[in-house]
């Protein structure tokens, strides 16, 4: 109950100001629906932590309310999409932030969109190599599919040849990470609050990027150029002011050119990611290439079975700071097509060379209509001493999420 107290007034100022806004926002737009999600999530360890401060089992809520509301038959849009999360154990998971807070005008052929905002590149299931704009929030998941919302000018111009859409991003993000009492971190905590920047303007730095996006029959193309502030610290060792061994996350500037292409043909869907990224150390080449085939109403049901198989490639090696370097992951996506809505995805990713294994298992099911129950597991096996993934080899973890719909 202490924690809980403790998380709740480290984040009640926060929480005030986003209810302020609401309201300010609610206000001129009487008449108009909000909806939103609240979440409660549990999450139990099997295991025993590596420190003596990490719990095994968590409790958290999330609150993710929307204000959505449209003019002019649909070309003005406002989007506003505050998010809350209150965590028992973890001091750093704790917190709030803006995903939406945007206004977007369209026009025949060109669509400017201003504020706070998320964009999602990629096709891939294992990872998302192109996905660059957004900020991971890693407190959030381990996965990385999770993002923050990121300050943006976007403008997308429509044409027969494809879409080209520009960005300007005058304020960056930095990562977050689990905190000394949260699972799933670093043998050292990662010192957020000492962040270094390589540019002098600091998270000021204005970052861009451009993507030209197309279809051409079952072909679905993206190439994209993104100049700006590395979404990936290299976290160096270091001292905090209390004296501490911590990770200092030092952001560096890059360029990162990127392919995004799928090709549907019948049952198959065939991916490719792919990046070349200089800024830091020698140029860098990754790709995660693979298919997903889907076997449509399965043993005389309605349900679909979607297997996967991918490939994961990164030219660092050992000395990337992502954890696959030359993998194979392999999964099934499950829909059983009910009432419910129900749905299982497992993904298992394997390292060629140690043969450790990274699983993850997703399952969610609608519960009347406003409820969803849902089930998270990820599991760190046969981790080695010289895999980057080695500091969660403790942490596999079994979750359960509650959500109620408004």
């Amino acid at each position: 109950a202490t924690s809980i107290r403790a998380a709740s007034e480290g984040c009640g100022s926060a929480m005030k100001k986003i209810l302020v806004a609401l309201t300010l926002v609610a206000a001129p737009l009487q008449g108009q629906q909000i909806t939103g999600e609240l979440e409660l999530e549990t999450r139990a360890f099997p295991r025993p932590p590596l420190w003596a401060d990490q719990s095994r089992n968590n409790v958290s809520l999330r609150f993710q309310p929307e204000i959505f509301r449209e003019w002019d038959r649909g070309r003005l849009t406002f989007q506003f999409e505050p998010f809350v999360r209150l965590d028992y154990a973890d001091g750093e998971r704790t917190h709030v932030d803006i995903r939406e807070l945007s206004f977007t005008r369209a026009w025949d052929a060109v669509e400017l969109r201003v504020g706070i905002s998320k964009v999602f590149w990629g096709v891939t299931e294992s990872q998302h190599l192109v996905d660059i704009i957004n900020q991971t929030d890693l407190v959030e998941n381990p996965d990385g599919e999770d993002k923050l919302g990121q300050p943006m000018v976007n403008m997308a111009f429509v044409r027969p040849w494809g879409t080209v859409d520009v960005f300007v991003m005058p304020w960056f993000r930095e990562r977050t990470y689990p905190g000394a009492a949260g699972r799933l971190r670093l043998p050292l905590p990662v010192d957020t609050d000492g962040a270094v920047y390589e540019s002098d303007a600091g998270q000021h730095h204005l970052d861009w990027a451009v993507r030209w996006s197309h279809y051409l029959g079952g072909l679905d193309l993206g190439v994209s150029h993104f100049s700006g502030t590395s979404r990936e610290p290299v976290l160096e060792p270091g001292v905090n002011e209390a004296g501490d061994q911590v990770l200092v996350p030092r952001y560096n500037l890059i360029d990162q050119t990127g392919l995004d292409a799928q090709y549907t043909s019948g049952g198959w869907l065939w991916k490719l990611e792919g990046i070349t990224r200089s800024g830091i150390g020698d140029r860098m080449y990754a790709f995660t290439a693979g298919f997903e085939y889907t076997l449509y109403g399965v043993a005389g049901t309605n349900a679909d079975l979607g297997l996967i198989g991918e490939y994961l490639w990164d030219s660092r090696n050992d000395a990337s700071v992502a954890p696959f370097a030359d993998d194979v992951a392999v999964g099934a996506r499950l829909a059983l097509n009910d009432v419910q809505s129900s749905e299982l995805l497992a993904v298992a990713v394997v390292d060629r060379n140690t043969g450790g294994t990274f699983v993850s298992l997703e399952g969610n099911r609608r519960v009347g209509q406003d409820w969803t129950v849902g089930l998270e597991t990820r599991a760190f096996l046969g981790m080695q001493s010289t895999d980057p993934l080695y500091a969660l080899r403790r942490d596999a973890y079994v979750g359960v999420n509650v959500t109620r719909y408004f």
